[in-house]
């Protein structure tokens, strides 16, 4: 049996011990397309006989840009890994002079993208990058087709070339870098070795419900971030079947057609999700209406292990039949369990959707960690409300003296490429600074407090931890975003982007007389005062040097492509103020 060492070991482990039909599954033009194990290494081999033809030496760069995650990136990374080149995965989002500084920095000199928009991106800047080709994975006019590369590489006698530089790939080789989306200043490129990546994947495995050889995911989180990554070599070592989302705004349909079983997930979808689904049960009248609030009150005091008794048991097996159901069949039916990782998820979407029989297990982790630092498991009581789980084996947890989460194990990074000083910055000894604070509870369990850099202190002298106010207003239905301020200033306050979906549906509910526009709702007396309240329910569970005095309401939704959010959906604060810097003047203007 293949022992994994290197990332390219998963899909020959999964030949051996699963050999699947439906390895890697994409839909083209409305019809999806099924890659079995057999077909994926084969075409992966070609690939890698192809890069040999063209000079790919050991430690060379590619990237790989892709809007949407597809079968085409899968083959590519282990065609390139095969060759001893490193796989520069880039996010589709950022602008092009971003993938110039990324192209250029990692000196990638192929570079593979996924249609029309990316290509368009990249020819952009070509000219001033050592890329010597770019192919795509879409026709498109004037860019060669990436399946030249089958071509070039259907000569299989050079197989054993391809062997031979595998062989000569280590554990303690560099895999990949990747170009975490910082939310200031230039990317920082972490590096991570075969070993880093590989023993995450193994070490996280127990963590997981999976069905060998019967389970099926829907991937959709973007591949380029580690944290998909990861879970597709998983789900590889599982044997699980990966179909690929057509995009973010088709994880519904695509969920009905497939029916998974497991998926991952950032809080900000299970946010839209339950928006849309109490949006809907909002507009139900009489006994329809008493039945659905019923439902969420009781999902919303859901515990884990049985621990409200017998009757609330008795209780929710009702909502869960008249109600619930309907959720998970908007899910295709058959969703058990939902990973969600990124960012803090609020504690009462976890409870609501484990009520629905969707269980939600949080994790934490970091570029830097490959990423899986810890994760829960409804098994084992590796469970609790308002943790990220337990540390996953072979990976220390330490809390510094400030409160700050240190990190130790086979996952935690070479370093940043080409940034000695700064990879020194964060390390001590073996230890690695993820600028997160935290604590552990007496059951093991790891609870995530804040950033230490996000952290402020007001004039008067008192620290705020915004991450704290900002989680408990998001649960807030008429909330979007929101960002605290006041660091130097007299008080704590907030920056928030309405819900603008949600109050619209209640300005038509109540028959407000109020317009539904972004502007128009930004500049409502009304809805300010509405909001008012639920900064004043906010307040309560804070002292009061914490407490909001102030907010204003932006007009406009933040956004990736606004420059507000990075592709992983954290805050830029520093763009955000800036954007906003009216609005900041006139909270602190008297």
């Amino acid at each position: 049996m293949t022992d994994i060492k290197r990332l390219f070991d998963f899909p020959y482990y999964q030949l051996e011990v699963h050999n699947l039909e439906a390895a890697l599954v994409t839909k083209y033009n409305g019809e999806w397309k099924k890659t079995s194990t057999k077909e994926y290494i084969e075409k992966s081999n070609a690939v890698s006989r192809a890069l040999l033809k063209l000079g790919i030496q050991k430690d060379d760069k590619i990237a790989v840009i892709s809007s949407t995650n597809r079968t085409e990136w899968n083959i590519m990374d282990i065609g390139i890994l095969q060759t001893g080149a490193q796989n520069i995965p880039i996010y589709p989002t950022i602008c092009a002079e971003d993938y110039e500084y990324v192209l250029n920095h990692s000196e990638s000199i192929y570079c593979f993208v996924s249609d029309q928009e990316v290509y368009d991106k990249v020819k952009k800047v070509q000219a001033n990058t050592k890329l010597k080709e770019v192919y795509s994975f879409d026709q498109i006019d004037g860019c060669k087709h990436y399946s030249e590369l089958f071509e070039y590489g259907k000569d299989e006698s050079t197989q054993q070339d391809v062997e031979k530089r595998k062989t000569n790939v280590s554990e303690e080789d560099l895999a990949t870098i990747i170009y975490t989306s910082g939310t200031t200043g230039k990317p920082k490129g972490v590096m991570l070795t075969h070993k880093n990546i590989v023993s995450n994947a193994l070490d996280s495995i127990p963590r997981l419900p999976l069905i060998d050889g019967e389970t099926r995911v829907l991937s959709f989180l973007p591949i380029c971030h580690i944290f998909e990554r990861v879970l597709i070599y998983i789900y590889q070592h599982a044997g699980a079947s990966i179909y690929f989302a057509e995009g973010i705004d088709k994880i519904g349909d695509n969920a009905k057609e497939i029916k998974p079983h497991l998926m991952s997930v950032v809080p900000r979808l299970l946010e839209k999700v339950y928006d849309k689904i109490y949006a809907k049960g909002s507009e139900l009248t009489g006994i329809k209406s008493k039945l659905f609030h019923w439902a969420i009150d009781l999902g919303e005091s859901w515990q884990p292990y049985k621990q409200n008794g017998s009757w609330y048991e008795f209780k929710l097996g009702i909502a869960r039949k008249l109600i619930f159901s309907k959720w998970k069949a908007a899910l295709g039916g058959e969703l058990t369990t939902m990973v969600s990782g990124s960012a803090p998820l609020q504690e009462r979407l976890t409870r609501v959707f484990c009520a629905a029989g969707m269980q939600v297990m949080e994790g934490y982790g970091l570029t830097e960690t490959s990423p899986v630092v810890s994760v829960g498991m409804y098994a084992n009581k590796h469970f609790k409300l308002g943790t990220v789980g337990k540390p996953i084996r072979n990976v220390e947890v330490k809390i510094a003296e400030d409160g700050e989460i240190l990190i130790k194990g086979p996952n935690v990074m070479k370093g940043y490429y080409k940034d000695p000083e700064k990879t020194a910055s964060v390390m001590t000894g073996d230890f690695f600074h993820t600028g997160d604070k935290g604590e552990i509870d007496p059951d093991g369990f790891l609870k995530i407090t804040g950033r230490k850099k996000e952290m402020f202190k007001t004039s008067g002298g008192k620290y705020v931890i915004p991450t704290l106010l900002e989680n408990e207003l998001k649960q807030s239905r008429f909330i979007e975003q929101v960002m605290v301020v006041g660091e130097g200033e007299k008080m704590p306050a907030a920056i928030i982007q309405p819900n603008f979906e949600f109050i619209s549906d209640w300005i038509k509910r109540k028959q407000k007389n109020i317009g539904t526009s972004p502007n128009e709702i930004a500049a409502s007396e009304e809805v300010k005062a509405r909001i008012q309240k639920e900064v004043d329910d906010c307040n309560k569970h804070f002292g009061k040097w914490e407490q909001i005095k102030r907010f204003e309401l932006t007009p406009d939704a933040w956004s990736i492509d606004g420059g507000h959010l990075t592709p992983t959906m954290k805050m830029k604060r520093d763009v955000i103020k800036g954007i906003y810097q009216d609005l900041y003047d006139n909270i602190y203007r008297d």
